[in-house]
């Protein structure tokens, strides 16, 4: 009989640590179109949204054991300003990271005074939200590029996913 009550104790302690791991995390990958997937430059080229960064990063960390849902908040052609402007659509409650990739489309269109302002604001509200924000950039070999120069092809995509992973984890570690 004791050794059943030590099992259900020790079953008992150990449950508040596995309701912990088995919490589901949501990210929210919020950018322009190498987030989405698809290049709309001088070459249509990119992935398709199932196999960018975010959907790969999804499957790397459920690989590692997170029960993570990355949603893919990136639309071709989008500046800061047009971040900040969805923010509260594209980035709903119960979101605890958000990976913002502001891309080069504000110079393109003339927008480039506004873009730092525009980050400061996005973070500014993601964290009196109490959301995380890891911000990644388009530094990447030109071997991981599609021929536009811009835009990843299917090994940039998963380089982004792959650097990503520690920086997701230490976020959710709260580091």
């Amino acid at each position: 009989m004791q050794i059943t009550r030590a099992a259900v104790c020790l079953v008992a302690f150990m449950l508040p640590s596995v309701a912990v791991q088995a919490a589901s995390i949501n990210i929210v990958a919020l950018g322009a179109s190498n987030t989405y997937g698809y290049g709309r430059g001088r070459t249509n080229g990119g992935v398709e949204p199932s196999q960018a960064f975010p959907a790969q990063l999804e499957a790397m960390l459920r690989a590692r054991g997170v029960d993570a849902h990355v949603a893919n908040a990136g639309i071709p052609g989008d500046t800061t300003g047009g971040m900040l402007q969805r923010l509260g659509s594209a980035v709903p409650d119960g979101t605890q990271i958000v990976i913002l990739q502001p891309g080069g489309n504000d110079a393109r269109r003339g927008e480039g005074a506004s873009r730092a302002g525009n980050i400061a604001a996005i973070q500014q509200q993601l964290a009196a939200r109490h959301i995380k924000v890891i911000m990644t950039g388009m530094a990447a070999p030109a071997s991981t590029r599609d021929p536009d120069g811009q835009h990843f092809n299917a090994s940039g995509h998963a380089a982004v996913a792959s650097s990503l992973v520690p920086r997701v984890m230490a976020a959710m570690r709260g580091k």
